[in-house]
């Protein structure tokens, strides 16, 4: 583990922003800056982090922990669905297939748990018993398992606004997409989230929720993109004292992002006007459980680089 010490050395030294022109194309996502070029796209993966779908600051080491935690899924995963990873050339990118988005987000849920305005628990406590066409039994306690597995799709807001949670019949309706590109997304997001709730089970976690995103080759078919089961957009619980906490009314134990949902909502705020600005303190915890997290999933120490990223990215891809 990395010591506290050597995190709040690096507050100062995150990586905020890039500029690669001769990657091509940019593309500023929340997290990601993307450079589209020949039918590749290089993903740099900054410490930005987001909630409530803002950009709140940065996190040290976050974008290295994020890269690799998601190419260690990637490759873990490729076998059960394809995905667009071309090569890992540097600890913050990757380089991939360019793709077409699909616009939805493929959300899998296993639990009624969430403090979003768009997350289940916030639309049941509100007394809402149908969520995304699946409907809720009446008496149940937030953090609690659900029957069985659920997909959740939201839109895709532009940039700034707010994602919604929709159903199957709202998106084939609204034309978003062809009920053949819904089925196929939804049984490759079936199978690879029971792939990764097995493997974090052997890890000693629950694979709580998470969110895919899906893209079409040119060629026409359909493959993972962007992530998959990092703590950007999977939520984990610790498994050993899930059900005693759960039993108390107390919240589970996590590693993940929820951690600093939760600080921002204690303050009262859910994603409206200016965000709160996230102490030392808060940046320092958010960092130890993302690399805590990539350690027990991966099962290999994180070993962080500490160079100048910029000029460490150049090398790595060639562009000096």
């Amino acid at each position: 583990m990395v010591s506290n010490e050597l995190i709040r050395a690096q507050l100062a030294k995150t990586l905020e922003k890039t500029d690669f022109p001769e990657l091509g194309d940019k593309y500023v996502g929340k997290v990601r800056d993307c450079y589209s070029k020949d039918g590749r796209r290089t993903i740099v993966v900054t410490d930005r982090i987001s909630a409530f779908d803002v950009v709140l600051g940065t996190i040290p080491f976050k974008g290295q922990v994020l890269n690799q935690i998601a190419a260690y899924w990637f490759e873990s995963t490729k076998q059960i669905a394809s995905n667009h990873v071309l090569s890992v050339p540097d600890p913050t990118v990757m380089v991939a297939a360019e793709c077409e988005l699909l616009p939805v987000e493929f959300v899998m849920r296993a639990y009624l748990t969430g403090v979003t305005t768009t997350s289940i628990w916030y639309h049941y406590e509100r007394g809402g018993r149908l969520f995304c066409g699946h409907k809720l039994p009446d008496g149940m306690r937030k953090n609690q398992k659900l029957d069985k597995p659920i997909l959740t799709p939201s839109t895709k807001a532009a940039k700034g606004g707010h994602d919604q949670s929709v159903s199957r019949e709202e998106i084939l309706a609204a034309g978003t997409l062809s009920a053949d590109d819904f089925d196929r997304s939804a049984e490759m997001c079936a199978r690879i989230f029971a792939f990764g709730q097995s493997l974090a089970a052997q890890r000693g976690l629950i694979l709580v929720d998470t969110k895919y995103e899906i893209g079409r080759r040119v060629d026409g078919s359909l493959c993972f993109i962007d992530e998959v089961h990092t703590p950007d957009s999977s939520r984990y619980w610790y498994a050993d004292d899930y059900q005693a906490r759960f039993e108390r009314g107390d919240e589970p134990r996590g590693l993940d992002k929820e951690y600093l949902r939760r600080v921002l909502a204690d303050q009262g705020y859910r994603g409206d006007g200016p965000s709160p600005p996230l102490s030392d303190d808060v940046r320092c915890e958010a960092a130890r459980r993302y690399i805590a997290l990539y350690e027990l999933v991966t099962g290999r120490g994180f070993v962080p680089d500490f160079e100048e990223p910029a000029g460490r990215i150049r090398r790595n891809l060639g562009i000096e």
